[in-house]
């Protein structure tokens, strides 16, 4: 029997990952990668007795390899905030899918454990850009203000470090600091007693100065930025749009930077109120999808640039 974490590189996955870790001490193979690497159930053999969890990524990206995991007997747990479609039923396969505007993984595995970890889940969820439930939950940990800027700073710094288009371009690979978080129950502690969060903090710095230059200069549309193509802007595409996106409460904002290999990696955020979510809207695309208020296209083609804009201005309003 082999267990396995399979989780998304960014802050809401690894801190999902850190709070079951905390709880179960069963030895288990990690299967991770960038932010936007989320066919992560591919790289699971899996054999009858083995058991999956299943951490912030998509359901429906990876339907037909859980039902493969699920059909050659290895049990499978889901927790999930993104888009999943109707999961299966099966006997081996519990599911934790909400994909309230509210919530993330994170905050999905604090209520299944009880909210034993509680911090943890409020690094996740200011890195996954819910400021209002990060504050709620820091207020329920008792947590003063001081105390809580450093977890938002933490959540940010980790979710910064998941983006990239391959791992040569994040300053840590996830599995690596999900290793280097494991011993702590306490982020603070996390955070006085490693480098590595000193290291993520000065490259978060350097590569926002970087971008928010560029994202001053104008944009190639009202709505839509391109980043030029730069191991930095394809670190801080995904922070950088939701700083942008709290400068602009109430309107779409979509941020594309080029991939080395050709195309855009895409960034979306929606308005909570708005009638169509940044999933559905995303998802309209190949390599789309994402959960109500955030989205992302892993791949789109330059010659479809002229057809995203369309209608993303046609859906959101944009001139």
């Amino acid at each position: 029997m082999t267990c396995y974490y399979a989780f998304n590189g960014d802050a809401d996955g690894l801190c999902a990952l850190q709070q079951l870790r905390l709880v179960e001490t069963q030895p288990a193979t990690l299967v991770t990668g960038v932010k936007r690497d989320i066919t992560l159930l591919r790289r699971i053999p899996g054999q009858g007795g083995d058991a999956v969890t299943v951490l912030d990524v998509s359901l429906h990206k990876n339907r037909e390899d859980l039902l493969r995991l699920l059909e050659a007997g290895a049990s499978v747990r889901y927790f999930d905030h993104h888009y999943a479609g109707t999961p299966p039923w099966h006997s081996l396969l519990e599911v934790h899918i909400d994909e309230a505007a509210d919530v993330c993984t994170s905050i999905l595995v604090d209520r299944h454990i009880g909210g034993r970890y509680r911090a943890w889940a409020v690094v996740a969820a200011f890195g996954d850009n819910l400021t209002e439930p990060a504050r709620a939950m820091a207020l329920q940990a008792g947590l003063n203000a001081q105390a809580t800027a450093a977890l938002e700073k933490l959540g940010i710094c980790l979710n910064y470090n998941a983006y990239g288009e391959s791992l040569e371009d994040l300053h840590c690979h996830p599995a690596e600091l999900a290793d280097l978080m494991m011993p702590f129950r306490d982020p603070a502690s996390f955070i006085e007693q490693t480098e590595i969060c000193a290291k993520l903090d000065a490259g978060y710095n350097e590569d926002m100065a970087n971008a928010r230059r560029v994202a001053t200069r104008g944009s190639y549309r009202e709505g839509i930025i391109v980043l030029p193509n730069e191991p930095w802007a394809r670190r801080a595409i995904g922070v950088l749009t939701n700083e942008l996106v709290q400068d602009r409460p109430g309107a779409a904002l979509a941020i594309l930077s080029p991939k080395a290999s050709g195309g855009f990696t895409v960034s979306v955020r929606v308005p909570a109120e708005s009638a169509v979510s940044a999933a559905e809207f995303c998802g309209g695309f190949e390599t789309g999808g994402g959960r109500k208020s955030a989205g992302g296209i892993n791949y789109l083609p330059e010659a479809d640039l002229d057809r995203f804009t369309a209608r993303f201005e046609a859906r959101f309003g944009t001139r």
